[in-house]
């Protein structure tokens, strides 16, 4: 006989399972992971759900790594009854800057007026962000910066959880395609089909949830898609780069649009006034248990900030 075991079950678990956890949400007792941002938590499921895969693509400047930063920095804050941790895998940028990001939103000072040469730093500002520091160490976030292939992102995720006892974990990725690929893999294709893989298993297996930061192609700069009021101007699922990979691992996919860059004044088909290069664009493309939606932000990019606007005034049809 073989020591093979049926891998098959019943739907009744399936069922059973869903039961309860439905139960669980509209008791209060089962809850997502509330982001700064109501448009944010009314496109997804009131929040990042646990066990599923956000993906976030946008073009260098576009605000992504801002929107990511916001959701860890305020989550402890705003789930306080929520007992989770966080690892990041910060391949970008290295732990300084980030800090200092934080200390930029904390103080309303830009990055430059902190750290320029001969900038005179008051005692008050070194005693808040010093304050800040004390306080933000406390909440549980840990940080790789040492960029790493698929297979060494599973080993440390793996001795991860096994030394937190599998408590609840929010696992960011900035950004995909500085994943290391492996020997045998031939291309970032590849490497991106072995990622998405790898979110999915993750989720089966442990208690996390994944933000993953991506680039969007370079056709999103093709002057044929820079015009005013044409739908062109959207971001679409194949500008994500490496859509095909990521799309089918993905739970929410997010794609983020700074028109002015693009000097686009009015923005798609209900052409909406684009008055500067603040206004940001979220396009939830794919949302499994949400709704797919356009809503406008606003970047704060010198204090480190997004928040919310309002819908921008549409164009006058003559």
């Amino acid at each position: 006989m073989s020591n093979i075991k049926p891998a098959w079950g019943g739907q009744y678990a399936s069922f059973n399972e869903a039961l309860k956890y439905m139960v669980k949400r509209s008791k209060g007792l089962e809850k997502s992971i509330y982001t700064p941002w109501p448009k944010f938590n009314d496109a997804t499921t009131d929040g990042l759900e646990w066990n599923t895969l956000t993906v976030i693509g946008g073009r260098p400047g576009s605000g992504k790594t801002l929107i990511k930063d916001q959701i860890i920095r305020e989550s402890f804050m705003l789930n306080p009854d929520d007992d989770f941790r966080v690892l990041e895998f910060q391949f970008e940028m290295v732990g300084r800057t980030s800090a200092i990001r934080e200390f930029s939103s904390l103080t309303g000072k830009t990055y430059k007026e902190l750290c320029s040469a001969g900038s005179t730093l008051s005692q008050d500002i070194i005693n808040d962000c010093h304050q800040y520091a004390k306080q933000r160490v406390k909440n549980p976030v840990d940080i790789i910066s040492r960029p790493m292939s698929v297979n060494q992102m599973r080993e440390q995720v793996d001795m991860y959880m096994d030394e937190h006892k599998g408590k609840r974990t929010i696992i960011t990725l900035d950004h995909t395609i500085l994943v290391k690929r492996a020997p045998y893999q031939n291309n970032r294709l590849d490497m991106l089909f072995e990622l998405g893989e790898f979110f999915t298993q993750c989720k089966r297996d442990y208690p996390c949830l994944f933000i993953a930061l991506s680039q969007l192609n370079r056709n999103i700069d093709n002057p044929d898609r820079a015009v005013d009021g044409k739908y062109g101007n959207y971001v679409l699922e194949s500008d994500i780069f490496g859509a095909d990979a990521m799309l089918q691992h993905a739970d929410t996919l997010i794609g983020i649009n700074r028109p002015a860059k693009q000097k686009i004044r009015y923005y798609g088909p209900d052409r909406y006034i684009i008055k500067d290069d603040r206004t940001l664009v979220l396009h939830f493309l794919k949302a499994r248990n949400g709704d797919a939606r356009m809503s406008f932000f606003r970047g704060e990019f010198e204090n480190m900030q997004i928040s919310e606007m309002d819908t921008p005034d549409q164009q006058e049809r003559r």
